[in-house]
C-alpha cells in the first residue's frame, strides 16, 4: 500500500502536510508491507476544523438518518470484510482464522450491537412532569486506537460518537494502520457527510499528543497502555475535556476445586489467544491447592501443544507479537521471570523452532510466582502466564486483587452461589464466570488502572454525551 490515502480529512483523502514517512512491517516476515505518513500538527489541525464545522449540523441530523448510514456502513463492512482480514493479518500478525472469525468479526459484531441500541436510545426523558432531561453530544472527539484489536476498538470509539451526534479525528495506531486507512473507506462509502468523520495517521507523542491538548477537542478517548493513560490525561488537564480510558489488565483466573475438567488448559488456550496480546488476557491462573498439580500437567501440555506459525497461514495457530519493540520487551520480562527465581514451566525465551525470521514467542507458562516478582505485577503482553496455588476463598480473593489493574477477571466453578459471591468482591470492571462470553452491548472497562470508561451497547454511547435538566419543560 502506498501513502496516498494516509489521511481522510472533511470527506477527502488528503496529502500530508509534509513528508514524514513511515514503514509498516509485517510481524510474520518482518519486511516492509506498507509506508505511511505521520502526521503534522497542521494535519491535525486541519482534521479538528474540518470536525468543528461539521458539528452542529451533525448533532441536529435525525435518529432515522443518522441509523440509515449506520445500516449501509455495515452492509459496506461485511461486503469487504475480507479485505479488511487480510488487513489486520499483514500489519499485525493476526492468523487468518482469527483474523477472519474474531478480528473482523468483533467490528460487525459491535456495530450491530450499536445500531440495536441506538434504535431504542431516548435522548430526551422526563425527570417530572415539568422538567426534561436531555442527553446531547459533547462536541468534538479524538479518538486514539491501539494495535492489538484494530476493529473492535475503532469501531466501539467511532460509531456510538457519530451515533450520539458528535463528530470525530481518529487517531489508529501506527503500527497497525492499514485497518484504520480501510475503514476510513468503509465510511467515506457508506455516504457519512464530510467532517463528520476524519482520521489522520500519527504516533502519540505527535498528533496523539496534538489531539489531547487540542482546545478545540472535547473529548479524548484512548485505549491503549496505563502508562500512555496517564499522559494523556495530564495533556488534557488544561482544558479540562472529558478524558475516557480503556487501558491494561492483569487478569485473574480462579479456578476452584470443583471447575470442569479441562478448565486449566481451557485457561491456558485464553491467555495464548492473539498471542497473549489482549488487555484483558487472563495472564495468572490461581488453582485450589487440591487439583493444583493436575493443572500444572494441563497447562504444559497446552502450552506445548500451542502451535506457532505465520499468520498467512490457516489454521488455529498463535502468529507473531506485533513488533520488534514488543517482541524485545516480551523476551526481557521472560528473562526477568527466570533470573527472579520463577519456574520455568515451558517455553522461556527465543523463538520456537523452526521459526528464524519473525516476532515469534513461545508460549510460556511459570509456576511458583510470587507477588514481589515482575512478572507477577506486570502487564506482559505477549503469550506468557503465571500458574500459582491457594488455599481458600478468601486467600484467592486478596491475591486477585492484589494489582493495580482491574480489568477482566475469571471464575470457574459450579457453585452458582460461590460465584456469584466472589464476584462481587473482585475489584474489575468485568468478571466472566465459566467461560460464559458477556453479551452484545455489556459494558466493557475496568476500575483502578485499567481506566474509568464503559464501551459497548448503551454505555458506549452515553460516554459521548452531556446531560442536560430543563425546568418548566410543560409548563
Amino acid at each position: 500500500m502506498s501513502n496516498h490515502k494516509n489521511f481522510y480529512i472533511n470527506g477527502q483523502w488528503v496529502a500530508p502536510s509534509t513528508a514524514n514517512d513511515l514503514d509498516v512491517i509485517n510481524p510474520s516476515n518482518e519486511e516492509v508491507c506498507a509506508t505511511i505518513s505521520l502526521g503534522s500538527e497542521a494535519d491535525t489541525n486541519a482534521a479538528v476544523d474540518a470536525a468543528r464545522a461539521a458539528f452542529d449540523e451533525w448533532a441536529a441530523v435525525s435518529k432515522a438518518e443518522k441509523l440509515a448510514l449506520l445500516n449501509k456502513l455495515l452492509e459496506v463492512y461485511n461486503a469487504r470484510s475480507e479485505d479488511m482480514a487480510q488487513a489486520i493479518s499483514v500489519e499485525m500478525g493476526a492468523p487468518q482464522k482469527l483474523a477472519r472469525a474474531q478480528q473482523v468479526g468483533a467490528g460487525s459484531w459491535h456495530l450491530k450491537g450499536f445500531i440495536d441500541a441506538f434504535e431504542a436510545f431516548e435522548f430526551d426523558t422526563p425527570y417530572t412532569e415539568t422538567e426534561m432531561t436531555l442527553r446531547e453530544p459533547i462536541g468534538v472527539c479524538a479518538l486514539i486506537t491501539p494495535w492489538n484489536w484494530p476493529m473492535n476498538q475503532i469501531v466501539l470509539k467511532v460509531i456510538p460518537a457519530i451515533a450520539a451526534g458528535c463528530t470525530v479525528v481518529l487517531k489508529p495506531s501506527e503500527i497497525s494502520p492499514l485497518s484504520g486507512i480501510l475503514f476510513s473507506e468503509f465510511m467515506d462509502e457508506a455516504g457519512f457527510p464530510a467532517g463528520v468523520y476524519n482520521m489522520v495517521n500519527g504516533d502519540g507523542p505527535g498528533v496523539g499528543s496534538q489531539l489531547s491538548a487540542h482546545p478545540d477537542v472535547d473529548m479524548v478517548s484512548f485505549t491503549g497502555s496505563s502508562r500512555a493513560g496517564k499522559l494523556i490525561s495530564k495533556s488534557a488537564a488544561d482544558t479540562l475535556k472529558r478524558v475516557s480510558l480503556e487501558l491494561g489488565g492483569k487478569g485473574a483466573n480462579i479456578i476452584f476445586a470443583d471447575a470442569v475438567d479441562n478448565a486449566p488448559a481451557n485457561g491456558a488456550a485464553r491467555c495464548f489467544r492473539n498471542t497473549g496480546q489482549s488487555c484483558n488476557a487472563p495472564t495468572r491462573m490461581f488453582v485450589e491447592s487440591s487439583r493444583y498439580a493436575e493443572a500444572v500437567e494441563q497447562v504444559k501440555a497446552a502450552a506445548e501443544a500451542t502451535k506457532v506459525a505465520p499468520a498467512s497461514e490457516d489454521g488455529g495457530h498463535i502468529g507473531p507479537l506485533v513488533s520488534e519493540m514488543q517482541f524485545n520487551k516480551v523476551q526481557d520480562l521472560i528473562q526477568k521471570g527466570i533470573d527472579e527465581g520463577a519456574t520455568l514451566l515451558a517455553g522461556g525465551v527465543g523463538r520456537p523452532d523452526g521459526l528464524n525470521r519473525g516476532y515469534f514467542a513461545r508460549p510460556t507458562v511459570f509456576t511458583d510466582v510470587t507477588p514481589d516478582m515482575t512478572i507477577y505485577k506486570e502487564e506482559i503482553f505477549g503469550p506468557v502466564m503465571c500458574l500459582m496455588p491457594f488455599e481458600t476463598e478468601e486467600d484467592v480473593i486478596e491475591m486477585a486483587n492484589d494489582t493495580p489493574y482491574g480489568l477482566t477477571n475469571y471464575i470457574q466453578t459450579e457453585d452458582t452461589e460461590k460465584r456469584r459471591r466472589v464476584a462481587r468482591r473482585l475489584r474489575s470492571g468485568m468478571v466472566e464466570t465459566n467461560g460464559s462470553g458477556f453479551a452484545q452491548g455489556s459494558p466493557f472497562g475496568g476500575y483502578k488502572q485499567s481506566g474509568n470508561g464503559r464501551e459497548g451497547g448503551v454505555f458506549g454511547i452515553e460516554e459521548f454525551l452531556e446531560v442536560k435538566a430543563v425546568s418548566g419543560w410543560n409548563s
